[in-house]
């Protein structure tokens, strides 16, 4: 689980990069939607995940 939160953790760090250079270019809108995007993709990643730890193995 500890690599899932490393590449997490990129994702929404990334996010918030671009995020800030779209502010900073008067972009509002697109800085919404990148930070909804990421925040997004992060929780279906995370849950995703979640749920394959969770799964008993298939039946031989």
């Amino acid at each position: 689980m500890g690599d899932l939160y490393q590449k997490l953790y990129y994702t929404l760090f990334n996010a918030c990069t671009d995020c800030v250079d779209a502010l900073e270019e008067g972009e509002y809108a697109r800085a919404h939607s990148i930070l909804i995007r990421a925040q997004r993709s992060c929780e279906e990643r995370y849950l995703s995940a979640k749920n394959r730890a969770l799964d008993p193995e298939p039946s031989p």
